[in-house]
């Protein structure tokens, strides 16, 4: 029998992970507990669990603050923006990964370029843009900026796979008489699902967390989206402890489950092009 020997570097590391693990997770349970207590009771025993559970905060969330609201806004604005990035980037890959043409170079850098460049960078142009195309106030005003922001991060993912798919498959296919078309949506999108699911959640999350583009871009607040929401609630509900952690479970747990169930997704996605078969 082979005793596993356990150093002690291999003990402080898993130590210091714990350590990262409690207080990371901690805080959440924190205010989800906060959540089902009255505001004088977070502000006396906030450390402690309820001394009885009540649904009051949750329902004055749903009934003062529109979260049922800001939630359609936030799906609608989400949704579409992963929609738009998948759309654009697929083909972006495609064309960047099977043609050669003049300039092709210059977009690879440019793409890679992008990721330097924070959004609080270019805010002022798009905004002017947004205004001067009267989109301001809008939905659009917020989806259209995010596209545009994710698209490298996305295409340079799926670009990684796409070198990975042997292109003899594809000149099977033309061979037998399919057309440019056919080959991207019945061989290449099939055959990145991976790399595709995980561009579509990344992007999903960023533009469900971009606080800072729509406040610049939304001013009517019957039309935050939740992120927003969140920040208004703050500034206005501040001292009511209870409503506040109320708020902050129902906007930020999805996300977290979200992430938990489809987090072998993301991770299978991103390495799936690492090691060429």
């Amino acid at each position: 029998m082979i005793k596993s020997k356990i150093s002690i570097g291999k003990i402080v590391i898993y130590l210091i992970l714990i350590l990262w693990a409690i207080t990371t997770i901690f805080p959440f349970i924190w205010v989800i507990v906060n959540s089902f207590k009255p505001s004088a009771e977070v502000l006396t025993s906030s450390f402690s669990l309820p001394k009885e559970f009540t649904w009051d905060n949750y329902t004055n969330a749903f009934s003062k603050l529109k979260i049922a609201n800001a939630y359609k806004n936030s799906l609608l604005i989400s949704g579409t923006v992963t929609v738009g990035v998948i759309s654009v980037s697929t083909m972006m890959a495609f064309a960047l990964t099977r043609y050669e043409f003049r300039g092709k170079k210059i977009i690879e850098s440019m793409l890679v370029a992008s990721l330097m460049f924070p959004v609080f960078s270019t805010i002022i142009p798009v905004f002017r843009l947004m205004s001067i195309t009267d989109l301001l106030n809008s939905n659009w005003a917020v989806i259209l900026p995010q596209i545009a922001g994710n698209l490298s991060f996305a295409t340079i993912v799926l670009i990684g796979f796409l070198k990975s798919i042997p292109i003899e498959m594809e000149e099977a296919a033309y061979m037998e008489g399919a057309n440019v078309f056919q080959v991207f949506l019945k061989i290449i999108i099939p055959l990145s699902k991976a790399s595709i699911s995980t561009v579509a959640i990344f992007s999903f999350l960023w533009s469900y967390n971009d606080l800072f583009v729509q406040k610049i871009m939304i001013k009517d607040n019957t039309k935050y989206p939740i992120a927003s929401l969140l920040e208004e609630i703050s500034s206005k509900y501040g001292t009511d402890y209870g409503l506040m952690a109320s708020s902050v479970t129902l906007i930020v747990v999805p996300v977290l489950f979200v992430y938990i169930f489809l987090q072998k997704n993301i991770m299978k996605g991103l390495t799936a092009g690492a090691i060429k078969g």
